[in-house]
């Protein structure tokens, strides 16, 4: 609505005033419904290059806008020079039979018009199952991906496997150590090292695998418990993440830069930009030139790379080597200082930072009875993300997860997600799609199974909860637009909710199925408008829409 409002106003601009540099002005929706569904300050952006105050361009504007019939019911000036839109009933009225006509597709825009766009996220370490916490960044890379491509982007989903490096080591060694004490060594287990029980799962497989691995030299036995620990461990992840509906195109393997070389062509390229200096032994990079506070290792004195000599590679070869338009990078919070590093790394390097978006997902805090539950990778004490899909199922379990924004923490409430109710958010809202197929179940046992909805009277719809919901229908390219600019899926949960409460307040006061047959099917319209939209919007999170309940 807003686009088409945008619309109006320019042509109207382009009537009064004649062909003149329009300056960016905003639609906005008034907090206070009394100045209207919208209100643009376009009168404002003006009145320099037009020599006139706000008031009179308002005015002016306005004269034209009101002819706009079909649009608007009504259009006025506010002192001292905004415009107030109310849109006319017609509108909402006439936009259910192009929902209706447009299906699967209602929502979609071109936004990205076809930018190629890099989603990475999960990339979570494999030294232990996926957590809720990885949960969280899983559902809403995914989410967002899906509203990406459906506002016109080309999207490549990525997971980054951190595949090198000490932690591996550590994994390796906790897997052997594990394997020893099954043969009945007594083994004084470091702090530091990974003590979940899947470690000793791992250590079994091991065993079964290699008979006489405690046999071998300890740097080779300690190499096989790496590499089996690390493919196991994947293929857990990949289950979990294929059973939660987030499927990769591309698994990155961090190893795999250093085998391509890529690690050292840009170390090189950064040396014949003068961008590294040697000291104490260790090669640096000036990050403090680029915006961050000092500057970084990229070689240590004993030869070895850091995660950020990596990093630097990983990112210069998503927008030089592939061509990525736009890279999005979902992090967990803790990563909140090394954005501006690699921002300014990108920068040294020629590349424009502002390609590079990163999304911090906060943390989840589970609650349980009233208990909330703590997470440690490598004290073993952390609630896997398959718990949670067993307790609670896929599509809560989503839609909690997606019911925040990213930079706030969530609370996720066990007992409430396994309610059967309306308190439970994901019930409520697939209940509204439930109960609309249930009413056309019995429309079509009374003979209404084929309906011709061009020759459908909508402007029948008349009562205050049926206009309510028509304008909430509508609002849905907007939200869809929304979640798009601002990486911000949750708009769609919030939405969501307030469709499906809508559609239950207009239930509960109109009996849709009447011995009046044009209001009947003006109805039903209505709620197969409805419907396609709660579907297109749980699509999108990745929550199914249940015909029955």
């Amino acid at each position: 609505m807003k686009q088409r409002i945008k619309e109006a106003v320019e042509k109207a601009v382009k009537t009064v005033f004649g062909e003149i540099p329009l300056p960016q002005f905003e639609i906005e929706t008034p907090r206070k419904g009394f100045f209207g569904d919208y209100a643009t300050n376009i009168a404002f952006v003006l009145k320099n290059s037009l020599n006139l105050s706000p008031l009179e361009i308002a005015e002016k504007l306005v004269q034209e806008l009101t002819n706009e019939k079909t649009l608007f019911e009504k259009v006025e000036v506010a002192k001292p020079g905004f415009i107030n839109f109310w849109v006319s009933t017609q509108y909402y009225l006439e936009n259910l039979l192009k929902v209706i006509e447009e299906k699967d597709n209602y929502g979609r825009i071109d936004l990205g018009k076809g930018k190629k766009v890099l989603v990475e996220f999960v990339s979570a370490n494999p030294t232990g199952p996926l957590h809720i916490g990885h949960g969280r960044g899983a559902a809403y890379g995914d989410s967002l991906a899906r509203v990406l491509e459906f506002t016109g982007y080309s999207v490549i989903r990525e997971y980054y496997i951190n595949d090198k490096g000490t932690q591996m080591d550590i994994l390796g060694e906790s897997v052997y150590l594990r394997a020893k004490e099954l043969k009945g060594e007594k083994i004084n287990f470091p702090e530091d090292f990974y003590k979940g029980a899947y470690i000793y799962d791992i250590a079994k497989k091991v065993l079964a695998d290699y008979p006489n691995l405690l046999e071998l030299e300890k740097k080779e036995a300690i190499a096989i418990c790496r590499e089996i620990a690390i493919k196991t461990i994947l293929e857990d992840i990949k289950s979990d993440l294929d059973r939660f509906r987030v499927v990769f195109d591309s698994w990155y393997s961090e190893k795999s830069l250093y085998e391509k070389g890529k690690v050292d062509a840009l170390i090189n390229l950064l040396k014949q930009k003068g961008l590294v200096y040697e000291k104490e032994g260790a090669l640096w990079f000036r990050s403090s030139d680029f915006g961050d506070e000092k500057d970084r290792v990229l070689i240590r004195s004993n030869g070895e790379y850091t995660y950020f000599a990596g990093d630097i590679a990983y990112h210069h070869e998503k927008f030089v080597d592939r061509g990525f338009d736009l890279a999005i990078n979902l992090w967990g919070a803790d990563h909140h200082g090394y954005v501006k590093r690699l921002k300014g790394a990108l920068k040294a390097l020629g590349l424009n930072p502002e390609n590079l978006k990163v999304i911090l997902i906060q943390m989840v805090n589970l609650i349980e009875g009233g208990e909330l539950k703590s997470m440690s990778t490598r004290q073993g004490e952390f609630v896997e993300l398959k718990e949670l899909l067993d307790e609670v199922g896929v599509d809560a379990t989503r839609f909690i997860f997606l019911s925040r924004s990213s930079d706030s923490p969530l609370d996720f409430d066990i007992d409430l997600a396994k309610k059967q109710s309306q308190e439970n958010p994901v019930y409520y809202v697939q209940y509204a799609h439930a109960r609309i197929c249930s009413i056309f179940e019995k429309a079509r046992e009374q003979g209404l199974g084929e309906i011709n909805w061009r020759e459908v009277d909508f402007s029948l719809l008349s009562s205050e909860e049926e206009i309510a919901l028509a304008k909430k229908i509508e609002e849905f390219k907007e939200v869809i637009e929304s979640a798009s600019m601002f990486y911000a899926p949750y708009k769609i949960t919030y939405y969501l909710l307030d469709l499906a409460k809508q559609f239950h307040e207009f239930y509960t006061k109109h009996r849709v199925l009447s011995d009046d047959l044009p209001l009947t099917l003006a109805r039903l319209g209505l709620c197969l408008g409805c419907k396609i939209v709660l579907k297109n919007g749980l699509n999108l999170l990745g929550v199914n829409s249940p015909e029955k309940m």
